[in-house]
């Protein structure tokens, strides 16, 4: 099999399906609303992040989770630079998974962290599949 991207890109197309797309959809979606919810919610990040919040940059890192979140997840959702916007997950995901080690455990956060990373690996090896812009775009050429 072929390992490089463009080899990726072949499998995903030839194995998409329309649960292939729905997935990324509702991991772009699930992103926007974790974004959402992420600002509407800061001062649980507020507490979290405050014994390393000298080592972090505290607002620094709260502006880019909701950006990622939010413009990832509408990328994400609408297939257009899927991998590029899910790289930019994957620090958060990290982080978040993390978190429950450091902090307190909270099995259902961990769990949640811990499925959302596992598609956004899968969908940044795969790609966005058939039904997304990037394979419009790249059609169109």
């Amino acid at each position: 099999m072929d390992t490089s991207v463009k080899g990726l890109n072949k499998w995903a197309n030839s194995h998409s399906t329309l649960w292939f797309d729905a997935g990324r959809i509702t991991l772009g979606l699930f992103l926007i609303y974790k974004g959402g919810y992420f600002i509407s919610n800061n001062r649980g990040f507020e507490d979290v992040i405050a014994p390393i919040s000298n080592f972090l940059g505290g607002m620094l890192t709260f502006h880019y989770i909701a950006a990622a979140h939010i413009m990832g997840g509408i990328m994400i959702t609408f297939g257009l630079l899927t991998r590029w916007a899910l790289i930019a997950q994957l620090p958060i995901l990290i982080g978040a998974v993390l978190l429950n080690f450091i902090g307190e455990m909270n099995v259902m956060n961990l769990l949640i962290a811990t499925i959302t990373l596992g598609f956004s690996i899968f969908y940044t090896i795969y790609g966005s599949g058939k039904h997304s812009a990037d394979y419009y775009f790249k059609m169109e050429k």
